[in-house]
């Protein structure tokens, strides 16, 4: 199958060698053309025109950087984009110029589909890893074949275009949120006297993220009456991070906004309640 792959760069570039090893002919183009043509030693084609690139080929895939670079790339190519070549964007984009683009896209009478992605460079490489995808099952269906040889599990979300777009920021909201928790276990332990290496050595013995799909249950289901950790006795431990943190002259950056939170519960009226009850949307 002859290809054209929008975007070199570390995702981009493992993709293609993907590509190239199982067989399809690929032509690149990036914006930086030198690291599209770093790209021939496996054999792919690279071109400085976007245009060029897309001659002839059966499927475009874009891992580019936002849906800026999305749209200002493949919008000059509305005319040179054939009605049977799909458009496959593992670009991680907002939900709603996601579903304006796959609308204007369809209303051209092109096959443009979302497709993002959970996966580093080095599962780009070998195949491994998460593709999620939303948009009509018939597509899924008919891509689904040459999808899968690119990672591990390619997970249907449903008809609606964007929703793969809103799945995808919620897997990086979480990821990142980690590392902006971990970011104030640092800043807390330092403040304690106590080395990041040893502070983070609890997480050998300690599991957090064990216990996160039975609190996303709690939250989820709604059963709050019950609790097992109080929002009062929460609050409280948030209330002994920040100001130790502070004693040692540090601020903590994730847990104010926790705090406040937790603020918003209690002045609710829901201080006796589950922890997992502040993080619920109020009705």
């Amino acid at each position: 199958m002859k290809i054209a792959f929008f975007g070199a760069g570390l995702m981009g570039s493992a993709f293609v060698r993907r590509l190239r090893a199982n067989g399809h002919e690929v032509n690149v183009w990036n914006r930086s053309p030198a690291k599209a043509r770093a790209l021939e030693d496996c054999g792919a084609r690279a071109f400085d025109d976007a245009a060029q690139a897309v001659a002839g080929v059966d499927r475009i895939h874009l891992s580019l950087a936002d849906d800026a670079s999305v749209d200002a790339l493949l919008e000059p190519l509305a005319g040179a984009i054939g009605a049977s070549t799909w458009i496959v964007d593992h670009t991680t984009t907002a939900v709603t110029p996601t579903a304006q683009r796959a609308a204007r896209w369809h209303g051209r009478g092109r096959r443009f589909v979302h497709a993002p992605v959970f996966m580093g460079p080095a599962n780009a490489l070998e195949g491994s890893g998460t593709m999620l995808f939303s948009g009509a099952r018939a597509d899924h269906d008919a891509l689904l074949p040459e999808l899968q040889p690119m990672t591990g599990a390619v997970v249907y979300l449903g008809e609606a275009p964007e929703r793969a777009a809103a799945f995808k920021l919620f897997g990086n909201l979480t990821l990142i949120g980690i590392m902006g928790v971990l970011g104030d276990v640092n800043r807390l332990a330092a403040a304690c006297g106590i080395p990041t290496a040893e502070a983070f050595s609890l997480f050998k013995q300690f599991n957090p993220g064990q216990l996160l799909p039975a609190r996303a249950d709690k939250i989820a289901v709604g059963e709050f009456d019950k609790p097992s950790f109080e929002i009062s006795m929460a609050r409280k431990d948030v209330r002994l991070m920040i100001e130790e943190a502070h004693r040692g002259g540090f601020d903590l950056f994730v847990m104010p906004g926790v705090a406040a939170m937790y603020d918003a519960a209690i002045a609710r009226g829901e201080g006796g309640l589950d922890s997992a009850a502040a993080a619920r949307i109020p009705k």
